[in-house]
């Protein structure tokens, strides 16, 4: 009987090893998870010390990187990155001949990548990454913009996962970051400005200090007697307000 695959987790986020943990344990029962590391020098380590056959590497981990660390993998690890860059990227993956999965992993398209390297792994064929294709693929993603789509929200061990599509609009006080979607409100730690700086600014709008708009979400946008606008949204009753700094967003809408 051949010996179980070893495999590597590498991400800065403890909650999401956690769940690519708890997925594999489902799609590969036999697999055995030998080191689960938070940064990149860690990851580094444990694939010189513990050469497993599969490494699943985050590609924005503290430095060095998923991708670095992808350079010095060896031909003696399939490596399958774990991103959350958006589907506009996913062809420099496929160009780059690598597995990648996108965040949140979803069971289904583990699944797919599980058989893909079971078959790697039986014909001994480590299908390495060319150098310069990856070197390609790190040049390309450095100059792409990776903004948020997931939202991490929840307390102590509980994590709950909303796409930022469904978030209507976001606002803060002095204690907190709101979330609201069409049926809910959930708490962010994020501070509301470190969110408008990873959210694509063709889709979200800062309306204020404490306030940021999916445009999406705008059923329409009205002046009061002050010549400030006030936006009504599509499917919450609130009537959020602009401040006056930024009402030029909405003069040619």
């Amino acid at each position: 009987m051949a010996d179980a695959a070893r495999a590597l987790i590498a991400d800065d986020e403890p909650a999401l090893r956690a769940e690519l943990r708890r997925l594999l344990a489902d799609a590969w029962p036999e697999l055995e998870i030998i080191a689960s590391v938070g940064d990149g020098t860690a990851a580094l380590e444990a694939l010189e010390r513990l050469r497993p056959d599969v490494a699943f590497l985050d590609i924005r981990m503290p430095p060095p990187s998923g991708l670095d660390v992808a350079r010095r993998a060896g031909p003696h690890t399939a490596v399958v990155f774990v991103t959350a860059y958006d589907t506009h990227a996913v062809e420099a993956f496929e160009r780059a001949a690598v597995d990648y999965l996108l965040k949140p992993v979803l069971g289904s398209r583990l699944e797919e990548t599980v058989d893909r390297l079971k078959r790697r792994l039986a014909g001994g064929d480590r299908n390495e990454p060319d150098p310069k294709v990856l070197e390609s693929l790190i040049r390309r993603l450095a100059d792409t913009p990776e903004y948020l789509h997931w939202l991490r929200v929840g307390q102590g061990e509980r994590v709950e996962l909303v796409a930022v599509d469904d978030v209507c609009f976001f606002q803060s006080d002095r204690k907190y970051t709101a979330a609201v979607t069409r049926d809910r409100e959930h708490l962010v730690r994020t501070p509301i400005s470190e969110l408008a700086a990873r959210l694509d600014p063709g889709r979200f709008w800062r309306i204020r200090r404490g306030g940021i708009v999916n445009v999406a979400a705008i059923r329409a946008a009205r002046r009061d007697l002050r010549g400030r606008y006030r936006l009504t949204l599509k499917e919450r009753p609130e009537v959020l307000r602009v401040s006056a700094a930024y009402g030029h967003l909405f003069r040619r809408m």
